[in-house]
């Protein structure tokens, strides 16, 4: 495995000119890889689609929502029972019911504001849809060849991968794998 760089590009004619910018660098043809990347939940991983087999961030849901429903229910039968001259002894058990439905959705919904409060902090980096220019860079200088001509051609942004680059087919590429940018273009 060599350390792959690779950039990403809106529309096939920048892609292109990206390779024979690459060649032009002096990368040989066969170190150089192009190919389509699906947006991110659309790579078919599951025969019912999908890439994973649950959310990123889903593991801490029933945790919230057992704690949301054990709260929820606590109020509501407070409620319910507080008000149980107007609406007789199943306001306690409605009350309950009903503050434990509620509990549950705002606690398991309310996990991500615990664990740190900002979303873009716990964010797992994806690849977004476009084309993507590999090339394959054994040496440290051609990296910085590399990262060069891509610079040169504004991509959405720039990675670096580890991986197999054999006759212009990136073998071992993961689609879901998080990338590892160097830069992104604001959009």
């Amino acid at each position: 495995m060599t350390t792959i760089i690779a950039g990403s590009f809106e529309q096939q004619a920048q892609a292109q000119e990206a390779i024979d910018q690459m060649l032009r660098a002096g990368f040989p043809a066969d170190r150089i890889s192009s190919f389509y990347v699906n947006p991110a939940g659309q790579h078919d991983r599951y025969p019912i689609g999908g890439d994973r087999d649950k959310s990123p961030g889903a593991e801490e849901s029933p945790t919230g929502t057992a704690t949301g429903m054990t709260g929820g229910g606590a109020i509501g039968a407070a409620v319910g029972a507080a008000t149980t001259p107007l609406t007789g002894p199943l306001g306690a058990v409605t009350g309950a019911f009903v503050g434990a439905h509620l509990g549950s959705l705002v606690g398991s919904l309310g996990k991500m504001e615990e664990d740190g409060g900002d979303p873009d902090e716990n964010e797992i980096p994806v690849r977004h849809a476009g084309m993507l220019v590999a090339v394959s860079v054994p040496e440290p200088a051609d990296e910085d060849r590399a990262l060069n001509a891509l610079r040169s051609l504004n991509p959405t942004y720039i990675e670096r991968s580890e991986g197999s680059i054999v006759d212009g087919d990136w073998q071992d590429f993961d689609p879901v794998a998080p990338p590892s940018f160097i830069e992104r273009r604001l959009t």
